[in-house]
This record gives structure tokens, sequence and C-alpha cells, in this order.
């Protein structure tokens, strides 16, 4: 488990909640677009939202941005996205919650070198203990959480001297950062490895998790394939990605990166963490693809059940074609709807069974009744 932080008035880590985040693409120079936008990200579900701040009158902006969002009753925490710009970074520290910096192009200077000793390599990472020395101090001062995160595609060239453009590049990249902060007392932190690259993202993430961990870190970790696409291509890559992190116990914050309106983001966030167990926020459906066994309309039945039950958070409800494999295969689920015969269904609680051989056409029903008379029933 990694260590809580705080950012704002929201937890990360330590058993809190995985975080659902997303990202403004309004220019942030526009206070009333970029409002309204995040806005709507909140009443999506949106927990944490970023908003890039490329230079000192984007970051001093977030200001404007932040007291409109407090005037109109939300207190989402922000998080300035920093690039290039160190200026930029330390106005939005005292002003958002938390910044975000990429260590490839932050502090790294860019001199065409590739080589270097290893006098010259760390002489550069004590340049960048230094450079960073100021924005450290306006974040604690400010009690302003940081993002470090790495990106494949843009390592600094005294990595990639060292690593090349690999995972072990884009992990040690990371942990040189986290020790400049551990140097200078600073533990309000949250590393991500992005890349468009679906087993780059896992492989890199799994093990920056290694490299902390043997150095005594427990920071939390942001989870997130970026320039993951759009539509299918894009859900997809990104559930591969989260998903498999997820399920093996790495992450405590996640951004879906569509090429859509970041609102189109959350729902998928929160059916990925649905689909590996990480946050409940829906009902479960258990149900089979059928075959001809099948003696009723499973898909109808199914769809059915769904604009009845969908609201029931945290309920299984298994729907299987037929009773050879049904109960066997939906044993986790709380309630049952199994075919029994042509156009008949059984419903079961857990693996019993309650009503046997129930017309289709009154099964849907009498799942519902089930579900009231056992008290796991709440009004839509």
């Amino acid at each position: 488990m990694s260590k809580q932080i705080t950012i704002g008035n929201l937890t990360l880590g330590g058993g809190a909640p995985i975080r659902v985040q997303s990202m403004t693409n309004t220019d942030t120079m526009d206070t009333q677009a970029t409002v309204e936008q995040t806005l709507r990200l909140v009443e999506a579900g949106c927990e944490l939202v970023r908003i890039t701040a490329p230079d000192v009158k984007a970051a001093e902006n977030l200001y404007n941005i932040k007291n409109e969002l407090a005037r109109r009753g939300c207190s989402v925490p922000l998080v300035a996205d920093i690039h290039f710009n160190p200026l930029a970074a330390e106005t939005a520290a005292a002003i958002v919650e938390k910044v975000r910096v990429n260590p490839g192009n932050y502090t790294d200077r860019n001199t065409g070198k590739t080589h270097f000793t290893d006098q010259e390599y760390n002489d550069e990472l004590k340049l960048i203990g230094d450079k960073m020395s100021h924005l450290i101090e306006i974040c604690k001062a400010h009690h302003t959480a940081m993002r470090i995160g790495t990106n494949h595609g843009s390592l600094s060239e005294r990595i990639m001297s060292r690593y090349g453009n690999t995972p072990e590049g884009m992990a040690q990249s990371a942990i040189e950062f986290a020790q400049v902060c551990r140097q200078q007392d600073y533990d309000q932190l949250v590393f991500s490895m992005k890349a468009s690259n679906v087993k780059v993202m896992v492989q890199s993430t799994r093990l920056f998790v290694q490299k902390m961990q043997a150095l005594g870190m427990d920071y939390p970790i942001h989870l997130g394939v970026t320039e993951a696409g759009d539509a299918m291509q894009g859900r997809l890559k990104s559930a591969a990605g989260i998903g498999a992190l997820l399920i093996d116990g790495i992450g405590d914050t996640i951004r879906v990166s569509l090429t859509e309106d970041p609102v189109e983001e959350i729902p998928v966030a929160y059916d990925i963490l649905q689909a590996v167990g990480a946050r409940i926020s829906q009902c479960e459906y258990i149900a089979c693809p059928s075959c001809g066994r099948t003696q009723y309309n499973i898909q109808e039945a199914l769809q059915q059940i769904k604009a009845r039950t969908q609201h029931l958070k945290g309920v299984k409800i298994g729907v299987m074609g037929c009773i050879v494999n049904g109960p066997g295969e939906m044993a986790d689920a709380h309630y049952g709807y199994v075919g029994q015969g042509a156009g008949k269904i059984t419903l079961y609680k857990g693996r019993e069974v309650m009503k046997r051989n129930i017309d289709q056409a009154d099964a849907v029903d009498e799942l519902v009744n089930l579900i009231k008379q056992n008290g796991d029933w709440i009004d839509p």
C-alpha cells in the first residue's frame, strides 16, 4: 500500500479510493470556458482536474479559475500541468493544490551531448536539485502536492545517453527526481510513467515501483496510457494498460486519455475500476454469451435487467443461458437469472434456488421482487 498524501480536500493513496481525474482542453486564459468544462467534469464524477499552464500568465490565471469555481460552489482540487517553464510551476504552486512536472523537459539541460561521464552525470543531478529547490520550498509552504510525470519519448539527453528511450530510462528518471525531493525533505509526491505504447507503460511502471520499494519509498502512482486515441481503440488501450497494473495492486489515481470531450473519459475510468474490482460504483452483471442450449432471449433479458437494476451499486446479478454451467459460473453473484427450459427462468439467491419455471415475460419483475425481499433494493 502506498503512503497517503493530501491534495486540497482530497486524500490520495494509503487505502483511499482510487481517484479519477481528467484534463481540460480549453484555453487556460479563457476563464469562463475552463470553469464551465471543469464543472462538467466534476458533475460526471471527476475528482481532480488538470489544467495546462504553459507560461506564467496562464499560471497566474489559475487564480481566477479557482476563485470562479469556488464562487460556484466547486472545490475540486486543481493540478497545473507544467513542462518547460519553472517560473510557471513556481507561480502555479502557490495557487493550486498540485503541480505536474515532466523530468525530461523541466530541469534537464539539452546541449546535444550524447555521452556523460559519471562526474558530468552527477553534476547534472546536483544542478537539478538546485533548480528544484525553489519549487519544493513553495510547495512545502503552500501544502501543494507534486506529480513527477515521466513520458516515453521525452526523456532527457542525460537519461538517453545512459539508458536509451526505454522503460529502464523512464523509471530511473523518476527515481532520481524522487531522491532530489527526498533530500529536500519533501514527500507530497505522486509518480507516473506515461506512454502511448501499452507494454512500455506497464513495464516502466512495474519497474519504477520495484526500484522505489527497494529504496524504501512508497509514493502513490498515477496510471494512464497517454495519447490512447478515441472510440474503441482508446478505451481498449486504456483498459489494457491501466487494468493490468490495477490487478497487480499498483495505482492510486487514473486518467483515461481520449481524443474526445474530456467528460467522456470519466465513465470509461469508472468502468475500468469496476471491471477489475478496484472501485465499485454500479451493479455488475455476469452474463454468458449463450449457445444452442439457451432457450430464451438472453440478450433481451439482459437489457431489461440492466434497465431496472443498474443503479444497485455493489450488487452482482448473473444472467445465464442454461443450468449446465450457469449456477457454477455465476457462483459469486448475489442473484441469478438462469434459463430452465423453453421460455422458462429459474431465479437464484447466491447458489440457492428461490423460484423455478417462471415465464420469461414475468421473470424480470420477479427478480426485482426477490431483490427487494432480501433488502438489496434501493429506489433509482
